[in-house]
């Protein structure tokens, strides 16, 4: 008796731990985020944060020009990625080797970095590219404004920004 009383004090307890519910965001709030930011930086990539967790986060993200190459080996970016695409068409550059040019440092802000002897993708919506941690990738080419769903993996939580990428 003392057995099952100790059991279902366990069980008990056990269910009593709150388990988080599921994050909701409504498309049409993640794209009037979007609208609001593009506004603000029309030339740039903005993102709409969807929500974040221990090793993962997810954005839904709109570019309406080419960005850099990059490869998300370490800093706050890193981790393994899934792009989902939702509307646009864009040139997408994977794998190969990353080329900065003389004197870059890595990040933002220096000269955009390329891709050399890369896999080029034509994406279009409903199309997906899962991106493994340090892959390069680069958004060469937006035929019209591209919004996807990102997806990281393995993020480092202390490490993670959702406002802007």
């Amino acid at each position: 008796m003392k057995i099952f009383l100790v059991l279902f004090g366990l069980a008990a307890a056990v269910s009593a731990q709150t388990i988080p519910p599921a994050t909701y965001k409504s498309g049409a709030d993640l794209m009037s985020i979007i609208r609001e930011k593009s506004k603000a930086a029309p030339n740039d990539q903005t993102s709409a944060p969807v929500g974040k967790g221990d090793g993962y986060q997810v954005n839904v993200v709109h570019r309406n020009t080419p960005g850099t190459a990059m490869a998300h080996l370490t800093g706050p970016a890193k981790g393994s990625e899934v792009h989902y695409i939702i509307e646009g068409e864009a040139i997408v550059v994977t794998g190969g080797t990353l080329m900065r040019p003389a004197g870059a440092a890595p990040g933002r802000g220096g000269p955009p970095s390329t891709i050399d002897n890369g896999v080029t993708h034509h994406v279009v919506k409903g199309d997906v590219l899962v991106i493994p941690a340090g892959t390069p990738h680069w958004y060469k080419e937006i035929i019209s404004p591209v919004t996807y769903l990102e997806t990281r993996f393995d993020v480092d939580k202390s490490e993670v920004k959702t406002d802007k990428k």
